[in-house]
């Protein structure tokens, strides 16, 4: 899901979610003499310099104003390099990205909404990334699996969207919460082609200013609302379970052709933690279905994809942050599995029958994981 645009108090509590996971953690990784610098503020986006040359690139991103920000580098068609959401006001990130030599955007979007304000930038050299060949392996096997994913949701999102088309109300519900498992493992690849995720997985207040609910808003979370806050199926809702799986197929059949490298598979992960720290914690991701902790449980498991690995190569290059990682997924794992019936299914816990202290015992649960995974992606390009 795409971040989506906060209130003034609604971005308080984010700043204050993501303060240990976007902020002081990663100041002293973004402090390397050859990082690009990104100063982001309400109205600009400038960066220190406008070529560099190609590989492994740092960007050292500062927040100087007063609206949480995401960062963007992004190809000319508009696919996503790398990017970092949730950057709050007065904190810094650090995000490693592998590049080749080309013409490209880096992108700050103030509020997390619109077009954002742009440079263009210039790679430079031509030189490939070296790899370890244990981490080209790594690549080969997440892009299996990303494609796995993606085959596995159709079957699962034909039953939900056929039982929304026969009008059967209790087995489209039944059938919501599993037909978003794979998405939400590997939400970041979808994420990267920046038209498919706002078609199926935005929610009402994620929409564009100009856009209209009745007309514009598709996907899943559409139907999550007609299904359980409406308790009707219209024909309207019968027409976007069709688009829906268009969309998904559209997805399933692009997906191969993602852009994957070691450092996207773990700033991926991080993503992942993110949503769930700025979405499935607070319960605004699955508002009307309350299946929160499903997809919570996704989100870590293909956040824990990612890292198994790429473990090998980070257990080299930093085995003091492995360690750190195996104890707070494990940590994590161990938390959510209190939360439903058996570790075989994905019946979780209604989230509107979560309190307020359990919340925030997940909340620190995800973001002690957060902080070590931020790291992730530096150990893997050393």
């Amino acid at each position: 899901m795409r971040p989506v645009r906060l209130s003034a108090a609604a971005a308080g509590a984010v700043v204050i979610a993501m303060a240990t996971v976007s902020g002081c953690a990663e100041k002293a990784d973004a402090e390397s003499e050859d990082a690009v610098r990104v100063t982001a503020t309400d109205t600009s986006c400038e960066v220190s310099k406008k070529e560099f040359p190609s590989g492994h690139l740092q960007l050292a991103v500062e927040n100087k104003g007063a609206k949480v920000t995401e960062v963007y580098v992004l190809f000319p068609d508009g696919r996503i390099v790398t990017e970092r959401e949730n950057i709050g006001p007065g904190t810094k990130a650090s995000i490693t990205a592998e590049i080749k030599a080309g013409d490209y955007e880096i992108v700050c979007k103030p509020g997390m909404k619109g077009d954002g304000h742009r440079q263009k930038v210039r790679a430079t050299g031509g030189k490939a990334v070296k790899r370890d060949p244990q981490l080209d392996a790594a690549v080969a096997d997440y892009r299996t699996y990303v494609q796995q994913q993606a085959d596995g949701t159709l079957p699962k999102a034909k039953v939900f969207a056929d039982a929304v088309r026969a009008g059967d109300i209790e087995a489209a519900k039944k059938a919501y919460a599993d037909s978003r498992l794979g998405w939400e493992r590997t939400e970041p690849v979808a994420e990267s082609f920046g038209d498919i995720d706002p078609k199926v997985d935005v929610r009402e207040d994620g929409l564009e200013d100009g856009q209209d609910p009745e007309t514009d808003w598709t996907g899943w979370h559409r139907l999550e609302k007609s299904l359980w806050h409406d308790k009707k199926i219209t024909a309207r809702d019968k027409e976007l379970a069709e688009q829906l799986i268009k969309d998904l197929t559209d997805w399933q059949k692009r997906v191969g052709t993602a852009v994957i490298t070691p450092t996207s598979m773990a700033n991926g992960a991080k993503e992942l933690l993110d949503e769930v720290a700025t979405g499935k914690v607070t319960g605004e991701e699955e508002r009307y279905s309350h299946t929160d902790l499903v997809d919570f449980k996704a989100n870590v498991e293909g956040a824990q994809k990612s890292y198994e690995l790429l473990k090998p190569v980070a257990s080299k290059n930093d085995p003091d942050l492995v360690k750190e990682l195996d104890t707070q997924f494990a940590a994590l794992n161990t938390l959510l599995d209190t939360y439903r019936a058996n570790k075989n299914t994905y019946v979780f816990t209604s989230y509107d029958k979560v309190g307020k202290d359990e919340r925030k015992e997940l909340s620190d649960g995800v973001n002690a994981l957060a902080e070590p995974l931020s790291k992730l992606a530096a150990a893997v390009a050393k």
